[in-house]
């Protein structure tokens, strides 16, 4: 009897895990270069609300929106003194400090969470 050649699952088959179909991304950079080509305008449009707004909660919106974008959103630093579950951080050496900083030091500079989450 021969081998059917077609259908079922074949080794090596389909697009590769965790990559964008082509149309995906092709669509996706012709949507970033159509917003980008909008930006003075959408620029124009906060200033014009952050100056001649109707409310003050818009104009402070669109301020916060112009700085964010000219120079980043501020970084938060949050300190935390005592326990964590059963971790008490008033009993952590120098060293384990010095360690730890080190390691988590570099997703800092990074600018946050590569997950997304904000710090």
């Amino acid at each position: 009897m021969a081998e059917n050649r077609r259908g079922g699952k074949r080794a090596g088959a389909g697009r590769p895990k965790g990559q964008q179909n082509k149309a995906t991304r092709e669509q996706k950079a012709s949507l970033q270069e159509l917003a980008r080509n909008h930006t003075s305008v959408a620029l124009g449009a906060l200033v014009k609300v952050a100056t001649d707004g109707e409310s003050e909660s818009a104009r402070v919106a669109a301020a916060n929106a112009l700085l964010d974008r000219a120079y980043g959103k501020p970084s938060q630093s949050v300190q935390h003194s005592g326990a964590i579950g059963s971790y008490d951080l008033t009993k952590v050496s120098d060293a384990d400090l010095d360690r730890l900083e080190a390691i988590l030091g570099p997703l800092a500079d990074a600018g946050g969470d590569p997950g997304g989450a904000e710090t």
